[in-house]
């Protein structure tokens, strides 16, 4: 599917730089041609005004010259004068030909192509007029322009398609990456859900089979019952994750005191810290104030503490600060003492199901907490980022402040 979607793209942008070169080149084509066709007719025109003026020696004309010569012929088509110094006009029967051929013209002006000649036919009081010019120059330099624009097209062409390839890889790469996570995401979730249902799926076997005494019925049930809790908080984890990813159109979005809305989040974790021998310390600066959801934001706080309760060292607090970093940014951190994370590892932290310790994939724990912090972070128009220095590990989350 991607690369057809590719190709797509590659066609699309050819047919629409082959457009606009044929539009290009057409008005180049145009503008000249009626350029070098304005200018003779102007030069003819000039002539027939004065066909017999001449320029003193030394003087200098600023109009176009082109190749000229002019006929002046009677009302019965007979010729009276020549005049013009750039042809031989001995031959009595071309010059007998140009003058059947301009008379029989329904135009005063149009060209001869068989003889490369314009013409312009002026009637006058005893007959008419007729002001030749050759066109040689003029056919030669539309035959070059075509032939240029030929070879810049081809090149032009080639050029813009190794672009649009190259363009078109770099354009499909988010959406390349967007479907591995997806496929990763399917195969994620159906692997988290395939064990608890295998597990509820023996049970309930068991259950019914008459053979197995009550006590284990009575286990097979607990087990059934806790892995239907286990599924239930896996689903609603992925519901929350959905809600996220559609950002502030699900979110109510209102002028917050953050700092009050941290203390909140931080009431109760206290007595789960205290349970785990954790020590958590905080510095909330107050009158920080944003805009944005209050339910989303706390429960970023809350996936970051349960994590921190989760993952951090006995033997060392974990902290969580607030403050105020510029006139239109605020930062919320949380820091625990953490074994050693990778610079890769710290990327992949935000992954869905992304655990940095495989072994905690059946303490209820499912890698969906920080995809979900991010989610609300970025759709409140802030950053969140992850941080290993000192033995700790620090998530950092800014966030606009509002504006009195």
């Amino acid at each position: 599917m991607l690369k057809r979607l590719q190709i797509r793209f590659v066609m699309i942008n050819m047919l629409i730089v082959t457009v606009m070169l044929g539009v290009i080149f057409g008005l180049i084509y145009h503008f000249t041609k009626g350029g070098l066709e304005q200018n003779s007719i102007t030069m003819m025109q000039g002539i027939a005004v004065n066909p017999f003026q001449q320029l003193p020696p030394g003087a200098e004309n600023q109009e176009v010259q082109l190749p000229y010569f002019t006929l002046q012929v009677d009302g019965q088509g007979e010729l009276v004068a020549t005049g013009g110094g750039y042809y031989d006009l001995s031959g009595g029967s071309l010059i007998v030909n140009l003058i059947e051929l301009c008379l029989a013209s329904p135009d005063s002006v149009g060209v001869l192509e068989e003889y490369r000649l314009r013409f312009l036919r002026v009637e006058g009081v005893s007959g008419y007029l007729l002001v030749f010019a050759d066109i040689s120059s003029e056919l030669a330099t539309l035959n070059n322009l075509i032939c240029s624009c030929a070879v810049i097209g081809a090149l032009s062409f080639f050029a813009f398609l190794l672009v649009s390839i190259l363009l078109a890889k770099w354009a499909i790469r988010p959406v390349a990456a967007a479907w591995q996570q997806q496929r990763q995401f399917v195969a994620d979730a159906s692997h988290e859900l395939k064990t608890p249902l295998t597990v509820i799926s023996t049970n309930a076997e068991i259950v019914l089979n008459p053979s197995y005494d009550d006590a284990s019925h009575r286990r097979c049930a607990e087990s059934i019952l806790a892995m239907s809790v286990r599924m239930r908080a896996l689903v609603e984890s992925l519901l929350n994750l959905a809600r996220a990813d559609r950002g502030r159109e699900e979110m109510l979005m209102e002028r917050l005191d953050f700092g009050e809305l941290l203390k909140n989040a931080v009431l109760p974790y206290e007595a789960v810290f205290y349970e785990r021998g954790l020590k958590l310390v905080t510095g909330i600066q107050s009158r920080i104030y944003i805009k944005g959801s209050a339910r989303h934001l706390e429960e970023v706080a809350a996936i970051r503490l349960d994590n921190a309760q989760k993952y951090a060292l006995c033997s060392e607090p974990v902290y969580l600060k607030l403050w105020k970093v510029s006139r239109s940014r605020c930062r919320f951190t949380v820091s625990n003492a953490s074994e050693p994370l990778s610079g890769e590892q710290l990327k992949d932290i935000f992954k869905r199901f992304y655990r940095v310790e495989k072994s905690r994939s059946g303490s209820g724990s499912y890698g969906l907490g920080l995809s979900i912090a991010e989610s609300v972070v970025k759709a409140h128009k802030g950053k969140i980022r992850a941080s290993y220095e000192a033995g700790a590990v620090t998530f950092t989350v800014e966030l606009p402040v509002c504006r009195k």
